[in-house]
């Protein structure tokens, strides 16, 4: 499950807000720890915002090329079975015709 940007984005920024401004009364009360954690959080919440604008990784180009060859190699390989299968079932079906043990009967 991914999550969707739209509804995440704004939570991010607002978390880091909060958190910036939990910064500034732990200053102004001389808590410098309590200042320091608010601060930590309010840039981890303001880099996953920044995360959540860019969007999915891209795939670089030379690495989606190489999905598709392998990809068409994967999808040729499988046609070609299938047309084996065809052919022996016609071969199946031409030698059972004769004998009459194959097919509906008429």
């Amino acid at each position: 499950m991914t999550l969707n940007p739209r509804i995440w984005h704004p939570i991010a920024v607002g978390l880091s807000a909060i958190n910036l401004a939990g910064a500034g009364f732990a200053i102004a009360q001389n808590e410098a720890m309590h200042a320091s954690i608010h601060a930590v959080l309010a840039l981890a919440c303001g880099w996953w915002a920044y995360r959540l604008r860019q969007g999915p990784a891209r795939v670089s180009q030379p690495d989606r090329l190489e999905a598709l060859e392998g990809d068409l190699t994967r999808l040729r390989q499988e046609l070609v079975e299938t047309q084996e299968r065809l052919d022996f079932a016609e071969r199946m079906l031409a030698q059972g015709k004769g004998q009459g043990r194959v097919g509906p009967e008429r």
